[in-house]
């Protein structure tokens, strides 16, 4: 069976790359997997953790905020405006962030709680079930 080469990059660095069985992402559709063999896809993606299954059966969890999904002949690139490794995130640093982000009433501050949300979920997923990059 084929495996999907994966590439998950932001706008300042390569922040994963390799081969899985499977990825998970969050598009303004809803989630959407993909395995070996799937159609094309373009797509936008929105704040959400992207999960990703290696061939030896690790999982990892990225944080993305904003960017493309691109899915062709088992080629999957992840074009994030900001992407992090659950393992990568200081989860005191995101709690505050959350929390001075919640007393504050615009659309910047709505924001700042998704994006910190988003990494206390890849934080959380990552350290429940030991995932490593």
């Amino acid at each position: 069976m084929a495996n999907l080469n994966v590439a998950v990059v932001s706008v300042d660095r390569k922040v994963w790359s390799g081969e899985a069985k499977s990825i998970v992402a969050k598009t303004p559709e809803g989630e959407i997997g993909i395995l070996p063999g799937h159609e094309p896809v373009l797509s936008l993606l929105v704040n959400g953790v992207v999960r990703v299954e290696t061939i030896d059966g690790s999982k990892i969890s990225i944080a993305v905020h904003g960017g493309f999904f691109s899915v062709d002949s088992n080629e999957v690139k992840v074009l994030a405006e900001i992407a992090e490794l659950g393992t990568e995130i200081d989860t005191n640093r995101a709690q505050t962030a959350l929390t001075r982000a919640q007393g504050v009433d615009s659309p910047e501050a709505l924001a700042a709680i998704h994006r910190a949300e988003t990494r206390l979920k890849a934080a959380a997923a990552a350290t429940a079930t030991g995932l490593h990059s």
